[in-house]
């Protein structure tokens, strides 16, 4: 049956023990109902009833409690919530076993309708002890008798955020005391937490006390578990610890914590996210896990930046097969094993209908510019969803191989489209970029065609075929981030092409929540534009990514200014000229609902003389074929502004949300006085 052992620090009950245990409780405890309804201890008289009524109970209540889960909990850290489903079992334990003999007194079944009626209600009380005190001593006992670590070992730790992610940080670090963090108390802005405690750790202020109480505390350590706080409010906080010599740590923003809970492995270094971090995004999860969960899901370019994390959020909304199609090996091999070693290790939710089957994983290396190939893949997995996020997305890289943007972008897409209306696909949803917006450069043209292309899909397959337009996403293989952290590492200096260079900027997860919820939006036929917030000046990322590193601009590592490159512009757009759009019900989303409208003539032949272009590899016959193709492709000079806007003076960094003028979105900017 196993050992209950003490061990130093804790106690160790299995829930086999706790089995055990409830067999020889509860009776105890239907036997005390009897002794309180009959006020004397020995119930001579009544001894058949009350063995009939001990033996409903030990026959019925252990089988709720196992239905209820009460067997399958780790008690060491149980919860108010472990203590609510242990009030419900046995609340529903003793409405069975009332019911039971109830049913059989009314059956004229001998000497049960002798049974007193009032002895179930008693038995509830009695019973809820008996079954919960072992259960909630055993956390109870483990957290007294926990080691702590010596005081002159642990560090001196000062918690940002007193809401439930820092009493889940105070709580976690407090039960790993071997990591090291000596928690002192809270500081929050809340007014109503002032001077109160948060499971017994006391809110010391607010975050303009912090160097205040660093020096008072002599305060080693900082950690900020504000996981929904926007960034305004996480510079301000890394400011004030700036001022203190101290680098912070943080927990990650709402977009990773996704399952919500906290766990101390979580804790890292502040990094350039969190700084841009926005307001959370309210995501309607359950239509999202209603459209996915059980469905045959393929995703293109499923080991790139978004395409992995896409690849995780699906595999989370329980698919019956989700196929991850790239061209890299090694990356797709490595999402594939995450996302196994994730299904392995992860415990059944509450929340989820029983008896879910675990999601098939295909791993599949295929080129999606070899169309036969792509067909048979399709024909193979019969997928009714796909989120095709496969592209070239390197400006620069594609304004000198314009042929392979070509081949990828436009042709790739074309024979995903072809594949997915040939099998049937239910739903499609393209991920395109801000660039394919009037671009001024070969992957923004190669992005509008491939846009132009699914609106045809749309109309000839009439099914939600539909294309989803973001900006840049922040740590994407190549991006400017990760350049500058490199650049950073190496000692500088820190190259930056234009001092008034602008760019709309998401996290990863936040840009992926928002593709999905889109794809539950969508009809056929829409573009659906993410609403960005304001865009960012790439010279202020600089600055506090050096900052970030821990050092000083000029000081320690310089910025210097290196000249446009061939086909960027100052700032992007993220809406066509005549493309009406509104807000949909999710309001960072919008739709243009008129975008498929925008359709030219002989779209075919334009692609097939596109493709004959890429084919001979002549660079600017291409470019002649874009033009025809895509009028508003304005193949631009480095650092062209897009014609019919002004050319920014002074741009505002950080707005809460685009300025909307006369109907289209633009940046806000600001003239001289």
């Amino acid at each position: 049956m196993g050992r209950v052992t003490l061990t130093g620090s804790m106690i160790r009950l299995r829930n086999r023990h706790f089995f055990v245990l409830d067999l020889f409780l509860l009776p105890a405890a239907a036997y005390l109902a009897f002794v309180l309804r009959l006020d004397r201890f020995w119930i001579s008289g009544w001894w058949i009833e009350c063995l009939l009524f001990v033996s409903l109970v030990t026959l019925i209540v252990p089988v709720v409690f196992r239905r209820a889960g009460l067997y399958s909990r780790y008690w060491k850290y149980a919860s108010l919530e472990d203590a609510a489903l242990i009030v419900g079992a046995v609340a529903a334990g003793t409405a069975l076993v009332a019911g039971c003999y109830a049913l059989l007194a009314m059956a004229d079944v001998p000497r049960f309708d002798h049974i007193p009626r009032s002895v179930p209600f008693i038995f509830f009380a009695m019973a809820l002890p008996t079954a919960g005190g072992p259960r909630l001593l055993t956390g109870l006992v483990a957290a007294i008798t926990a080691t702590p670590k010596p005081q002159s070992l642990a560090m001196p730790t000062v918690i940002i955020g007193a809401g439930a992610a820092g009493a889940m940080t105070a709580r976690e670090l407090r039960r790993n005391a071997q990591l090291g963090f000596d928690v002192l108390g809270f500081l929050d802005d809340d007014p109503a937490k002032q001077h109160m405690r948060v499971r017994g750790v006391p809110v010391l202020g607010t975050c303009r006390d912090l160097p205040a109480i660093v020096q008072q505390h002599r305060v080693g350590r900082v950690i900020i578990a504000m996981p929904t706080a926007p960034g305004r409010v996480i510079r301000e906080v890394v400011a004030n610890c700036k001022l203190t010599g101290i680098t912070p740590k943080i927990l990650p923003g709402l977009y990773e914590l996704l399952d919500g809970t906290v766990h101390v492995d979580q804790i890292r270094d502040v990094e350039i996210e969190d700084l841009l971090r926005r307001e959370p995004i309210q995501t309607d999860l359950a239509a999202v896990s209603e459209l996915l969960r059980g469905k045959r899901v393929l995703i293109t370019g499923a080991g790139g930046s978004i395409g992995s994390e896409l690849s995780r959020q699906v595999f989370r909304c329980r698919p019956s097969d989700l196929v991850l199609l790239g061209h890299g090996e090694n990356s797709i091999f490595s999402i594939e094993r995450e996302l196994l070693r994730n299904q392995r290790n992860e415990p059944p939710s509450a929340s989820e209908p029983p008896r879910v089957p675990a999601t098939r994983l295909h791993a599949v290396i295929a080129d999606i510019s070899h169309a036969e190939r792509i067909r048979g893949v399709f024909a193979a997995y019969q997928p009714e969803i796909v989120f095709h996020a496969a592209a070239h997305k390197h400006v620069p890289l594609m304004e000198l191989n314009p042929a392979e943007a070509v081949t990828n972008n436009v042709l790739g897409t074309r024979n995903v489209l072809d594949a997915a209306r040939e099998a049937g696909v239910e739903r499609f949803v393209f991920v395109s970029t801000d660039k394919a917006v009037r671009p001024a450069n070969v992957m923004g043209a190669s992005k509008r065609a491939a846009e132009l292309l699914v609106h045809e899909s749309a109309r000839e397959a009439g099914s939600a075929y539909m294309i989803t337009r973001f900006g840049n996403v922040l740590g994407s293989r190549g991006s400017v981030v990760l350049t500058m952290k490199d650049q950073i590492a190496r000692g500088g200096p820190v190259t930056v092409t234009h001092p008034e260079m602008t760019r709309f900027f998401m996290t990863i997860p936040e840009a992926v929540q928002l593709l999905l919820q889109a794809a539950a939006l969508g009809h056929g036929g829409e573009v659906f534009v993410f609403d960005m917030g304001g865009p960012v000046r790439i010279l202020d990322l600089a600055h506090d990514l050096i900052r970030l590193s821990g050092l000083e601009v000029g000081e320690d590592i310089d910025v210097i200014y290196t000249g446009a490159r061939p086909g960027e512009k100052l700032y992007e757009e993220l809406f066509l000229p005549g493309e009406r759009y509104d807000r949909t019900l999710h309001e960072k989303i919008f739709i243009a609902a008129n975008a498929s409208d925008q359709m030219p003539v002989g779209l075919a032949l334009a692609i097939d003389t596109l493709a004959a272009a890429a084919r001979e590899g002549d660079p600017e016959e291409i470019r002649r074929a874009f033009r025809a193709l895509v009028p508003e492709y304005q193949p631009g000079s480095p650092g062209a502004v897009p014609p019919r806007q002004p050319a920014p003076v002074r741009v505002i960094t950080r707005p809460a949300s685009p300025l909307v003028e006369g109907g289209v979105p633009r940046l806000k900017v600001v003239g001289d006085d």
